[in-house]
């Protein structure tokens, strides 16, 4: 995402000097620690990747802010004012046992933020192409706003991003094909090649409606 399209989502997550927000999934956390600078808040990041949460504390100096190293779900209980979820749930295969424990994360009237790549799930052959197609996991976005709905989350607010989630996906497939065998030397070529080929998916994807990238704001 741009740093407009998340300052966006943030002040439409109604964060701001003092609320309590919850970061999901945040590896290095450059989206949380920005919206902690610009908008102000109390900010906890979680992560699995104990490296990422170390670069995290390292970046964060000077900010309202904590991290922990935790697998998600569960979700900590909180509770928060604001939960963010960016570019991550795509990963999770079962995605209602995550918005419960968001659901049940919030303050009555607290607002969940996410990112979403919306589509219909993927076929055997899309599969097979796709590199870690087992963090791949695409849903409608009506399923979703229906998944919302059950645990007690309503949609006040949704935008598509697909068109500029586009431009810098073909943005950074032209960068690493420019710059593959460099790629390749640091970190091998069977992983570079899967890196082309997961961005020329997503491009084409993106490109033909076969995909959609969609942010939005659900409330207790």
């Amino acid at each position: 995402m741009r740093a407009g399209e998340m300052l966006e989502l943030g002040r439409r997550a109604g964060i701001g000097e003092g609320t309590c927000v919850l970061d999901l999934c945040c590896g290095i956390a450059g989206p949380g620690r920005y919206l902690a600078r610009a908008l102000g808040c109390s900010y906890l990041g979680v992560d699995r990747n104990e490296a990422a949460i170390s670069v995290a504390r390292e970046r964060s100096h000077g900010l309202p802010c904590v991290f922990r190293t935790q697998q998600v779900p569960p979700v900590p209980a909180g509770p928060f004012d604001v939960v963010l979820l960016f570019e991550t749930m795509l990963a999770f295969r079962d995605k209602e046992p995550l918005l419960r424990g968001i659901a049940g994360a919030l303050d009555p009237g607290g607002r969940f933020a996410c990112t979403l790549e919306a589509g219909a799930p993927l076929t055997a052959s899309e599969r097979d192409r796709m590199p870690a197609a087992d963090t791949v996991w695409l849903t409608p976005l009506e399923h979703l706003r229906a998944m919302l709905q059950e645990v007690g989350l309503t949609v006040r607010w949704e935008h598509d991003l697909t068109a500029a989630h586009r431009e810098t996906a073909t943005s950074l497939l032209r960068a690493y094909e420019a710059d593959s065998s460099a790629i390749s030397a640091e970190i091998g070529s069977t992983e570079t090649g899967d890196l082309l080929t997961a961005h020329r998916l997503w491009v084409d994807w993106l490109s033909s409606g076969r995909a959609r990238k969609i942010a939005l704001v659900a409330q207790k």
